[in-house]
């Protein structure tokens, strides 16, 4: 046991430093989409995430906000595991008929006012599915929408404008 703990003392820290990346219109976006939370929301918004069936190439991106690079918890975005606490729904996949009693309660348990984001191509129209025994196709077919956010997957970016846009709107 001392032997490893001599090692650890004289081999030091080995990791590279970490360098803070300079994306301009990362910051510029997140500014504006700060100004509109702080103006509407007092400074936070909150956001639940709800997979209605899809591949998970949009949960990767949305993950990919909460990510050092992104980081939009600094922006006053925060993502929560109840829909009881959001005031954004953001909806991935095509509706699968298993899911959809599970969209609609989830829909019905967020407060109003409530705002609904069909993210990704399979939300917005059911993609590859379409509406099939197993699919009901759209978000907009099962609950309303105010939102699409297009891409297969849409990139954080895209994903960060498209909230801009909804604020805005």
């Amino acid at each position: 046991m001392l032997r490893l703990f001599k090692k650890i003392i004289t081999t030091g820290v080995v990791t590279e430093k970490y360098k803070v990346p300079k994306d301009d219109e990362l910051e510029k976006l997140g500014i504006q989409i700060k100004r509109h939370i702080d103006k509407q929301f007092s400074g936070s918004i909150a956001i639940r995430q709800v997979d209605a069936g899809s591949c998970n190439g949009c949960e990767l991106e949305i993950h990919a906000l909460n990510n050092p690079y992104y980081d939009i918890e600094r922006f006053g975005i925060h993502f929560v595991a109840s829909p009881r606490h959001a005031d954004v729904l953001l909806v991935t996949g095509p509706v699968s008929r298993h899911m959809q009693t599970a969209l609609l309660r989830t829909y019905e348990a967020t407060p109003n006012p409530k705002w609904v984001v069909a993210v990704g191509d399979c939300a917005a129209c059911g993609g590859e599915f379409g509406v099939s025994y197993a699919s009901c196709g759209a978000v907009a077919n099962v609950i309303p929408v105010d939102m699409v956010i297009a891409g297969c997957p849409p990139t954080p970016h895209a994903l960060m404008k498209g909230l801009l846009g909804l604020m805005k709107g």
